[in-house]
């Protein structure tokens, strides 16, 4: 393109070269093929763009203007979705105030404390930093340059809006009309967020016949990008295909949306995203560019107000798809929200339009991330954008309004009703509830400084606030249900979540009024005013009435809460309560008084409606409202919820204080009582002598009793709750302080849980952090568990029992703590209050409640009742709570004098007032008086500690009252001798009490143990029988572990150590019996559990066999797969579990007819849970039986090995021959219980090894039963080397059963299969080392340990037959002796070449090992034709197979052990020098092994490695971040939404998505099931990187959850991520995680998961 072209020119023929190509690009057919779309999009459509743009080859122009560019100081990443975002908790303004992870490891804040989190949406960060730009971008481009860059934007944007909010499907916009145009059409279906992904799959198979693969690729593509053509073709084909979607998704909800498009709309719409991704990326390469293109997008069109390419977009965002907006939000981002000057423009332009948008947001069925409305929080949360929005734009105005328009649905008093609210409606109310966030974003960061305009559009603001609060005052009345129980719950969620959302937005408020006085002054007279207002609205059928009591009356209205409409919704008195505090805490109300209408205010209108709503709560705790149903206990909880009570129960105590402190103290209790609806009870002249003449209905009386309780609480919180900043002298800390020393008194708590136990600002702060170390001290966990705060022992005197923000639970549960702790201190008993902070003095008066007429009256009441107790006319928690504000009243006047200055006289005088007797006539006791009495009453011995308190208090502050005339140190001495005569009185008391408690616990003690010597005279015969038996239990041991004296242990060969056969008897668990085990005897059987296992795999890509025609007889050293066999150790009869078994058959049969829920186990698969520990099996093992059986000892002379191998040859030759014979097959010695358990422990391993179906008959069983006996050694032995634990000894003994189980058992198990095939096995065994018969494998892919065990285990079946005289030890030995010559040949093979170490000097008998290496070396070389490299280092290569032989040595030892029966050596019960020797002497090796090769004359790697889990990365958010690059392997680039990370090979997968559903066995499975298959034989552990949880998986049906290896500060894990406290490994954890994957517990662990937790029965793992 020449850039002469005119402007107009360019356009035309922009659009005509657009016209002409785009349809030849783009859509020409069913399947589109990206890669040379964007290629040919590159050569003929950006190519010319670009050089028109630069004037110039664009590769250079380019890289110029890259080169030229100053960059901003704003990255301006663009987060992925699940990528890690981090805050810092110390500096950001607010929570959306978020760093990368580049910027953030480059910061100072990775000091600090900080939170991460992992992106749920894209989103670019670019607040919290304001740039002065030195100088203009455009400065540095040529005039030319930057009219061409007008004219290429200006185009290009304009097409691309044109073509995104293009609505007609048909035809094109003027000028882009295709020269050509044919009949082909598409499909389209469009997402939305209404049908589910089994909807739409269904309906697409039946509308365009696709497989069901093909409809869910369909799905996930529309549910991805936001549409997807699902049919290609003429008008009428894809017509037909739309009314089939339409008519199949009408039914229950609105259809899903089809179009039918003309390829060529569809082409240029495609074209019209790749434009917006060139300019996007254009930009990208200099700030000018960006500049230019945000000048282009919001420069007006011709139509005026909001017709702006950028307006357009925005307006059309609802209409438009998925895959558009995102493309075209992340435009904005990349260009308006990166250039400071422009993100001011638009965020205007965003705030005009703001209500439209939001109008549109909430019809639109796409969630908010897709909408452009989530934009706000790009610009409301700059705190100088967020000012100037709302001084200019009136935004706070705007948002409250647009709000409050949305919630339509009202009573006749013009409050909120949601009553009936329909689904819709629901929905709309949540979409609503964005704007409340919005509102929080703008508010979030508190002006510091005002200016008048900000003063008048704040105070606007309030006013529309202040008009969405009285629509919400008294919304959701009730009315108590007297006789029958409510038919239909009412619905009072909305009003809660409403009042949730708006409890930050309301705190907020009140933190804007405190930074200015006038605004404050001004806010508190508009929210007095409103509150009138909505009082003269209330006032209907309330009668006035005079209440008198001790000579006080006041005039007040009736009202009951128990007959009345009563609502807890009271937001207008409680933001009045919070200004109220306010104008303590600043100061106001005592600097400027004259300004506020403090003189109008009504204190009794003030009270009245948090009182009432105080007195419902106690009524519904005393079960007045029981009929009211579920919906009322709810709004009570919520209400007294941490989410809740600071805007609600807090503010309410705040309202009752800030009325009574201006009102007369005994008016005030009136009320209290009248509202109560218990004046009527102290009133009465007599209310001493309580319910002479009441009618005594129990339940009547029990729920006075707790009225009157709650109300003495009431009464305690009013005086005693000073912690609020402006109430009490305190600050912000002290309140948190004591919040945590609260719950921390109930019991030691996690982090976690104080976090939630604490409110949270809108910051989601508790301010925890700050005090915790002051009060608590942490204790860190162990492997399991998590860290715990323990309150500091001198915080305990800040106890309150009565604690406000206690529930019921807490406050019982923080009482039997406390008196535990006194009782372990040796304290006494008392729970006195604690000293409280002074009030501010615009509460002061409070205190004058305490000694006011009408409370003592009451107080005394009680008293009196509890003196002379008539029939429960009162409760010990009433009396409790009457000395409680007894001890506050004395704790106060105490207070006061010893702060009181020397003229000041202290005015309070509590003792004085509760020494005097009542008037005449009565003359009633004084309160004093009737507690000494109360102190003796029997019934009370639980609250003496008390009593004898407050009269040592009393006493301690009458001599402080009388002494304050003579000097001071006088009366301390004064008080002192009083207290410590009280003391010494108290000591002296509970010295008597232990005293007898010690003589009564002896005298139990004598009287036990004679019982117990009388009954084993009458059973002397019984224990005289187990003395016998612990004496030979002890011999036993003692043969364990021979003396120095014996000969050496040796366990294999004709010197083999003879163990003294002993008789093993053992009980069964089912039924009891004990049992000898005999060959000829019943049966006995362990529990066992085979499965198959890669743990110790060296190879992960070899793919699995052919199960039917695998030949499992040599066992490769890679040992890709295994048969792990492991037990519980519980034994049984083969009967008794049969019978037991076949009861769990028939169980399940019943339970599958009734619900079709997956247990734990799979019965169909001969799985079942031992019957006593639980435990998975899917088999059993019979008992291990005595070899001695099989094999009688002979006597004479053993042959040599050279003899040996002769006569082996001639015996194989000879049975080859035979084979072809038939031949007798020689008795079983064994019962038949015994040999039907044998089938079946053999049949079981062949099923789960080979993954087969059972066949006793197959050759192959015995094979898989010798290689699971030698799999389990060896991962036995590996397990001890990798946690440093002795070879033998260190064994729990359900392993050790199991493995002398499984040796016998291979011994024993050819006597059940076909003789002639186990000989046949062992011939083929035996050939390929003696050079017979047959080829086999070459020596390298050998396993030698396998093989050593299957020949010994074979030669049984060979032996019953021989008659030469061989003695079974000598053919052990001399197999042994071969196949460990075999193993050192297979290691000096693979030696590598040896590093260049030190030639170490070795000592004369290393010095021979090492020329005899060299020797066997040099010999493998010759027959090697030298292929092997020249050694000179005999050290190296005796170190190498030293070291290498070690595992099989170990290997061999555990075998021979258990197959033998020989007792082990001591020196290898422990972890010590010399092992090896001993180890060779009880193999019967020499320990130089080359002996062996030498004396013979006859003709492998280093050790295999133990597997371990991948290595974790420290720092958990380096696994969110590689989680988040990982795509989907199966979507094109997709983003996965749970990607998972197998712990076993480090693969990553894209679990839990259809996409990547594969077929296993006919089934759809998950990436991670089917990834189990492949890599770990079925059992996986895998990391759900996003949810910080680690998955189990056994087969399909089975999985559980597990506690993460990742653990943050305070030693709790974060599964879900949701607290966002960096996460870091835990090795401990890590490697318990490991242990079990190595024990082959897995499956176990899952079993016993399940079991204890049926929901995850329910889950779909194979989905997973």
């Amino acid at each position: 393109m020449p850039s002469s072209l005119k402007v107009t020119d360019l356009y035309k023929e922009v659009y005509q070269h657009l016209a002409r190509y785009v349809p030849k690009i783009y859509c020409l057919g069913p399947n589109l093929n990206p890669q040379s779309e964007d290629l040919l999009a590159q050569l003929l459509l950006q190519a010319p763009l670009e050089w028109y743009l630069c004037g110039e080859d664009p590769s250079t122009g380019l890289a110029k203007l890259e080169q030229n560019n100053q960059p901003s100081q704003l990255c301006g990443h663009v987060f992925r979705v699940g990528e890690p975002t981090y805050s810092c908790r110390e500096c950001a303004a607010d929570p959306t105030c978020v760093l990368c992870m580049q910027c953030f490891l480059g910061s100072v804040h990775k000091e600090h404390r900080y939170r991460v989190r992992r992106s749920t949406q894209p989103l670019s960060y670019t607040q919290g930093f304001s740039i002065s730009r030195p100088t203009d971008p455009l400065a540095h481009l040529s005039t030319d340059m930057i009219a061409r860059c007008y004219n290429v934007f200006s185009i290009v944007l304009k097409y691309a809006v044109d073509m995104l909010t293009w609505d007609k499907e048909d035809e094109l916009p003027p000028g882009l009309e295709p020269p050509d145009r044919g009949d082909t059409y598409y499909c389209m279906l469009f997402n939305d967020e209404v049908h589910t992904y089994e909807q739409v799959i269904y309906t697409l198979q039946k509308a365009v016949n696709c497989t069901q693969k093909e409809a869910v690729s369909f799905a996930t593509t529309v549910d991805r990008d936001g549409r997807k053509s699902v049919r290609f073709g003429d008008f009428a084909f894809c017509e037909q295909a739309k009314s089939v979607i339409v008519r199949n998704t009408s039914r229950q909800s609105k259809p899903l949306r089809v179009q039918v498009m003309h390829s060529s709309v569809v082409a240029h719409q495609c074209f019209a995203l790749k434009a917006l991704h060139w300019l996007g990326h254009v930009i990208g390469y200099s700030d000018a560019l960006r500049r230019i293109l945000c000048q282009v997008g919001l420069e007006r069109g011709p139509e005026g107000e909001n017709s702006s390419l950028v307006d357009t977009l925005m307006l059309c965002d609802s209409k438009m798809w998925k895959g558009a907006r995102n493309v075209y939000h992340q435009l904005f981002m990349s260009s308006l929200l990166m250039d400071l000057k422009y993100k001011k423009l638009f965020a205007i332009q965003f705030a005009k339009n703001y209500e439209r948008l939001q109008s549109d947001y909430v019809k639109d069925d796409h969630d908010r991330e897709f909408s452009v409305t989530d934009l706000s929080v790009q610009m409301f949360t700059v705190p100088s954008l967020a000012r100037m929005l709302i001084t200019e734009e009136n935004l706070m105005t705007t948002i409250i309004r647009t709000f409050v328009d949305h919630l339509r649905h009202r009573d006749l008093q013009g409050r909120f009703q949601f009553e009936r609210y329909t689904a819709q409606q629901a929905f709309k109310f949540r979409r609503v509830q964005s704007l409340i966030g919005d509102l929080k974003y703008v508010l979030i960061s508190r002006p510091t400084e005002w200016s008048d305009q900000l003063r008048e559009k704040f105070l606007e603001g309030l006013d529309t606030f202040l008009e969405l609060f009285k629509c919400m005052q008294g919304m959701d009345p009730v009315v108590r249900q007297v006789g029958q129980h409510i038919e239909m719950e009412p619905e009072w969620e909305a009003a809660f979540t409403l009042q949730m959302k708006l409890t930050h937005i309301i705190s907020m408020m009140q933190e804007w009024c405190a930074t200015d006085e006038r605004v404050l002054i001004e806010a508190y007279k508009k929210c007095l005013t409103a509150l009138t207002h909505c009082h003269s609205g209330f006032t209907d059928g309330e009668q006035p009435i005079t209440l008198s009591m001790c000579g006080h009356s006041v005039d007040t209205i009736r009202y009951c809460v128990s007959q009345e409409k009563v609502s807890i919704h009271l937001p207008v008195s409680r933001l009045l309560a919070g200004l109220h505090v306010l104008l303590s805490k600043m100061e106001v109300a005592y600097r400027f008084p004259e300004q506020l209408p403090l003189s109008e205010l009504s204190p009794p209108m003030l009270i009245e409606h948090p009182l009432r709503c105080l007195v419902l709560c106690a009524q519904v705790h005393a079960g007045m409202w029981r009929r009211n149903g579920f919906s009322l206990v709810n709004q009570i909880y919520y209400y007294h919820n941490v989410k809740c009570r600071v805007e609600m129960f807090d503010k309410d105590l705040i309202m009752l204080q800030a009325g009574a402190s201006m009102m007369d103290p005994n008016h005030f209790l009136m009320i209290v009582l009248s509202r109560f609806e218990l004046y009527h009870i102290f009133s009465s002249a007599d209310c001493r002598k309580r319910y002479n003449r009441e009618n005594t209905n129990k339940d009547v009386v029990q729920q006075n009793n707790t009225l009157i309780e709650e109300m003495l609480h009431l009464i305690m919180m009013v005086v005693g709750e000073r912690f609020e900043a402006g109430v009490g002298q305190v600050d912000g800390c002290d309140e948190i302080k004591r919040e945590i020393i609260h719950q921390l008194c109930i019991r030691p708590m996690a982090h976690s849980e104080l976090v939630k136990a604490l409110p949270e600002n809108e910051n989601k702060e508790t301010g925890m952090e700050r005090v915790i170390d002051c009060v608590a001290s942490f204790k860190k966990p162990g492997v399991t568990g998590r860290g715990l705060y323990e309150l500091r022992p001198e915080c305990a005197k800040q106890f309150n029992l009565y604690f406000h923000h206690y529930s019921r639970a807490d406050q019982s549960k923080a009482e039997e703590a406390q008196r535990k702790l006194k009782r372990q201190n040796g304290e006494d008993m008392a729970l006195p209050p604690p000293m409280l902070p002074p009030f501010s003095p615009l509460f002061a008066s409070l205190v004058n409640i305490l000694q006011c007429d009408v409370l003592l009256g009451m107080l005394g009441a009680v008293l009196q009742w509890a003196v002379e107790p008539s029939g429960g006319h009162w409760s010990e928690s009433m009396l409790q709570r009457v000395l409680h504000l007894i001890g506050m009243g004395l704790l106060e006047e105490q207070q006061q004098l010893e702060n009181s200055s020397e003229d000041h006289d202290v005015s309070f005088n509590f003792t004085l007032k509760i020494s005097r007797p009542g008037e005449a006539p009565s003359n009633t006791a004084s309160i004093l008086a009737l507690l000494e009495n109360l102190q003796n009453a029997p019934h009370l011995e639980v609250h003496k500690d008390m009593i004898r308190w407050i009269l040592k208090t009393v006493a301690s502050i009458k001599t402080m009252r009388e002494l304050t005339a003579s000097t001071y140190t006088v009366t301390a001495s004064g008080s002192h001798a009083q207290e410590e005569m009280v003391c010494d009185k108290d000591k002296a008391e509970r010295k008597r009490k232990a005293e007898m408690a010690r003589l009564r616990r002896e005298k139990i003690m004598a009287q036990m143990s004679e019982m117990q010597r009388h009954f084993i005279n009458e059973n002397k015969e019984l224990f005289q029988q187990s003395l016998e038996e612990l004496d030979a239990s002890t011999s036993t041991s003692l043969e364990h572990s021979p003396t120095s004296s014996d000969a050496a242990l040796v366990c294999v060969g004709p010197r083999r150590s003879r163990p003294r056969e002993k008789r093993q008897v053992v009980t069964c668990i089912l039924c009891q019996e004990e049992q000898e085990i005999r060959a000829d005897s019943k049966a006995m059987v362990l529990a066992a559990f085979v499965q198959r296992s890669t743990v110790m795999s060296k190879n992960r890509k070899r793919p699995p066999h052919d199960p039917e025609h695998y030949d499992p007889l040599f066992m490769h050293p890679d040992l890709s797969f295994g048969t792990h066999t492991g037990s519980c150790g519980h034994i049984m009869h083969s009967h008794c579990w049969q019978r037991y078994f076949e009861a769990v058959q028939a169980k399940e049969q019943r339970r599958q007819q009734r619900l079709r829920v997956h247990t734990s186990y799979d019965v169909g698969n001969g799985e079942f849970l031992c019957p006593l520990c639980e435990c998975l099996s899917n088999t059993v093992i019979p008992l291990p039986l005595t070899s001695r059986l099989l094999f009688p000892l002979s006597s004479c002379e053993q042959p040599g090995l050279g003899q040996w191998l002769k006569i082996s040859g001639q015996q194989i030759q000879a049975m080859h021959s035979a084979h072809r014979k038939l031949q007798p097959v020689s008795e079983s010695p064994y019962s038949s219980t015994i040999k039907e358990m044998l089938t079946t422990f053999g049949t079981a391993t062949y099923k789960a090894g080979l993954k087969v179906h059972p066949n006793e008959q197959d050759p192959r069983v015995p094979i898989m039963c010798w290689g699971s006996c030698a799999y389990t050694i060896q991962s036995i032995e590996r397990l001890l080397v990798d946690e440093e634990k002795p070879l033998f000894g260190s064994l729990p003994c359900r392993q050790d059963d199991c493995l002398s189980s499984l040796a016998r058992f291979g011994s024993a198990c050819w006597t059940a299969a076909s003789q002639p095939s186990v000989q046949g096995h062992y011939i083929r065994l035996v050939a390929g080392r003696t050079d017979t018969v047959e080829t086999s494998p070459c020596i390298l892919d050998i396993d030698m340990l396998h093989l050593l065990v299957s020949v010994v285990l074979s030669y049984g079946s060979v032996h019953s037959q021989d008659s030469s005289g061989l003695s079974v030890d000598a053919v052990q030995l001399h197999f042994f002796h071969l196949i460990t010559v075999a193993h050192m040949v297979q290691m000096l093979l693979t030696s590598g070449p040896e590093e260049v170490t030190m030639e170490q000097e070795s000592g004369g008998a290393e010095r021979e090992e090492e020329e005899d290496i060299c020797a066997l070396y040099n010999t493998i070389r010759t027959h090697l034709g030298s292929s092997l490299p020249e050694v000179c280092s005999g050290w190296h290569l005796w170190r190498c197979v030293k070291t290498g032989i070690l595992p099989y040595l170990r290997g061999a030892a555990l075998f021979f052990h258990h197959l033998n029966g020989v007792p082990t050596p001591p020196e290898l019960h422990a972890l010590c020098p010399g092992q090896w020797e001993v180890l060779c002497g009880y193999l019967s090796l020499p320990s130089n092994l080359l002996q062996l090769y030498h004396s013979q004359k006859v003709l492998l790697d280093f050790p295999r490695e133990s597997n371990s889990l991948i290595d974790l990365p420290d720092d958990y958010s380096a696994l969110i971040n590689q989680a988040s690059s990982f795509t989907c392997p199966k979507s094109g680039g997709d983003k996965s939404r749970a990607p998972t990370l197998c712990l076993v090979c480090g693969s990553m997968l894209c679990s839990q998505s259809y996409c990547c559903q594969t077929e296993l066995d006919g089934e759809d499975v998950g990436a991670c099931t089917a990834h189990t298959f492949a890599c770990g034989a079925g059992v996986g552990i895998f990391l759900r990187v996003r949810e910080s949880q680690v998955l189990f998986l056994a087969g399909k049906t089975k999985g559980c959850f597990y506690a993460p290896p990742y653990l943050d500060d305070y030693g709790e894990t974060d599964q879900g991520l949701r607290r966002g406290n960096p996460l870091h490994l835990c090795r401990q954890r890590y490697r318990k995680i490991q242990k079990l994957w190595r024990q082959h517990s897995v499956t176990e662990e899952i079993g016993h998961a399940q079991e204890a937790n049926q929901t995850l029965v329910g889950i779909d793992w194979q989905h997973l």
